[in-house]
């Protein structure tokens, strides 16, 4: 895959990661303007999150069925009508109605990154992996700088046409960049492979990596959605503007571990994703300090960024080389653990600062991080008798560490 292709693909990640996470930083906006009550205003950002989540679990396995190409062509077609319906709505339900059909073909990342991970000898895999989900790390945290911006120049709806036209380019620019996948299985029934995903919870590898991302994301979300709440306070009461330039650190943090992939080519990602769990841990020291010093917390902000995109890329990786048949499938339901993650993170996060103020948001996030590292040692220790594959050839080392991730990945 040339490198055009994997911006491209980069591209389409970022893209439908922040018609997502779009409305966090002008929910006042549209709340205010959609006539939605202040209480309510949190099912604004909801209502893509449950489309996403039912998107995951109905839509990225067709992956496994039908050409992705197209099908990454589609579901961009269908987000452009979400986010369309949603910039020129007048009143909350046709925002809502948009909203849950943008959130529900956003799942197009993970058609995405199935596309990337399909079409890549095994031995140039994590790279590729690594650098078109570097698109939904921008996205996520690009989305509340550019916001921000188009929202305070030209008004929330701004954001959504913005949006939709650059989704409706992606689709036309797909179809004729893309080419159509080979694929080495025949593709099974859609009845089947969705029926299968429950079977998939049950397996070692993806348990354990599921696992891993659900307490690596809630410690994610433990930041980024409590992050503004101390800023905002004494003594730094800064503006939302102010707030959203944290999110170039995470940017810098998040894109420095592009390099994750290549570790992972060459059969590193088992020790690669415990090192960085233990990076995750210790950038909750930098971060506690946001009270005294805004260094420090960007620092840890860098800190913590890379070490999850580390482990995310490492995670989709082995299970990809475990699963080369349903690469749709297993993507999907591992990334079920992300969304239920980040939810966990970002409910638990307002309500223990509230009780408990930053420090106690920062212990939420640091004991989340030791769960994972927990997991990952646990898996390590259930695996430590698995054959090593010693060799110089960088496809056979990674062959060798997905057979030792999946050493009695049987029923539990």
């Amino acid at each position: 895959m040339n490198v055009w292709r994997r911006l491209l693909l980069a591209v389409i990640c970022g893209v439908a990661v922040a018609s997502i996470y779009a409305a966090q930083p002008v929910l006042e906006q549209m709340g205010r303007d959609l006539g939605v009550p202040a209480e309510l205003a949190g099912w604004i950002v909801a209502t893509s999150q449950f489309g996403y989540l039912a998107g995951l679990l109905l839509l990225v396995p067709l992956g496994d069925v039908v050409d992705r190409r197209r099908l990454i062509a589609v579901h961009l077609a269908f987000a452009t009508a979400g986010l369309a319906l949603t910039a020129v709505a007048s009143a909350a339900w046709p925002a809502f109605v948009g909203l849950a059909t943008a959130g529900l073909f956003a799942v197009v990342v993970q058609t995405t990154v199935a596309y990337a991970a399909a079409a890549s000898p095994l031995a140039e895999r994590g790279r590729n992996i690594g650098v078109v989900t570097s698109g939904v790390v921008v996205g996520i945290l690009g989305a509340r700088v550019v916001t921000g911006a188009l929202a305070e120049l030209w008004g929330w709806r701004s954001v959504y046409a913005v949006l939709a036209v650059l989704s409706l380019a992606l689709a036309a620019l797909v179809l004729v960049a893309l080419p159509s996948e080979e694929r080495a299985h025949p593709p099974a029934a859609y009845r089947q492979v969705v029926a299968s995903l429950a079977g998939l919870f049950t397996e070692r590898v993806v348990l354990t990596r599921g696992l891993i991302a659900f307490f690596l994301f809630a410690s994610f979300g433990t930041l980024w959605s409590g992050l503004s709440l101390p800023l905002a306070d004494a003594p730094w009461e800064l503006s939302e503007s102010q707030i959203g330039l944290f999110g170039i650190a995470g940017l810098a943090g998040a894109l420095g571990a592009a390099r994750a992939g290549r570790w992972a080519d060459a059969g590193r990602a088992v020790p690669v994703t415990g090192f960085a769990l233990a990076l995750l841990i210790a950038s909750w020291a930098a971060i506690a300090q946001l009270p005294w010093s805004l260094w420090l917390l960007v620092v840890g902000i860098v800190v913590l960024d890379f070490a999850v995109q580390a482990v995310h890329v490492s995670n989709q990786h082995l299970l990809t080389a475990t699963h080369p048949d349903r690469v749709s499938s297993v993507i999907g339901g591992y990334m079920v653990f992300y969304s239920l993650g980040s939810a966990l993170g970002a409910a638990a996060s307002s309500a223990i600062f509230t009780s408990y103020g930053w420090a106690g948001s920062s212990l939420l996030g640091a004991g989340f991080a030791v769960c994972g590292l927990v997991v990952w040692a646990a898996g390590r220790r259930v695996a430590r008798g698995a054959v090593h594959v010693p060799t110089d050839n960088s496809e056979k080392e990674v062959a060798g560490e997905v057979q030792e991730e999946a050493h009695g990945a049987t029923s539990l």
